[in-house]
């Protein structure tokens, strides 16, 4: 991975974004943008994706919130394959539990069967994961980062998806679990800022622009 493109994460402001070429709305259609870009993340701009400066007027804030899961990975070790998977970081989309329910079992305990379908279907899963909260380790393969070319991509009425390795600058020291591909909070009301908790969905969050 090539990092030319940079996400300054502005305290209680928007998304500073240099140097990236690839910015594709909810369709996957390219939004036109220029070198330098600031993105709303407080969910209240009348120009999403783009900040209108509408966070100083609501007063947004960007610390945590109590009640957040915490950023912590836990192991599944299954015959074929051990699952990592960090809760803190889920957006959760649900690729997992729509494509493999046999692994990744809601409202089960232990909610993750690593082998509960062969290790290839478990794999693919995985893969499709756009926050980072899940990788895997098998005998021969460590997955957690892809090869892919720098990108964001809005979700529908969800989060902004980076993929590629597009750096984050985030001056309270947040990180994500992948450097390559992680999800960034744009509905304001996440508890977990600037990481996207799936907040999104609570609050019924709307862009009628992408």
């Amino acid at each position: 991975m090539k990092e030319n493109a940079k996400i300054n994460v502005s305290k209680n402001g928007p998304l500073v974004i240099s140097g990236l070429a690839n910015f594709n709305n909810s369709q996957g259609m390219p939004v036109e943008h220029g070198d330098c870009m600031r993105l709303c993340r407080c969910g209240a701009s009348k120009n999403k994706p783009f900040c209108d400066d509408a966070h100083i007027t609501i007063g947004f804030e960007d610390a945590k919130r109590p009640g957040r899961l915490p950023d912590r990975v836990k192991d599944y070790a299954g015959q074929d394959i051990t699952i990592h998977d960090n809760r803190g970081v889920c957006s959760h989309a649900a690729h997992c539990t729509d494509n493999s329910p046999k692994v990744f079992r809601m409202n089960k305990r232990p909610w993750i069967d690593p082998d509960g379908e062969e290790a290839a279907k478990t794999k693919r899963t995985i893969r499709l994961c756009p926050s980072g909260a899940l990788s895997y380790d098998t005998k021969d393969e460590h997955y957690k980062d892809q090869d892919r070319a720098e990108a964001i991509n809005i979700e529908k009425n969800g989060p902004y998806r980076v993929v590629g390795g597009v750096a984050l600058a985030d001056k309270d020291g947040n990180r994500p679990e992948s450097r390559e591909h992680y999800t960034l909070c744009r509905c304001g009301a996440g508890k977990n800022k600037p990481f996207c908790d799936g907040t999104h969905w609570q609050v019924k969050f709307e862009d009628e622009y992408n």
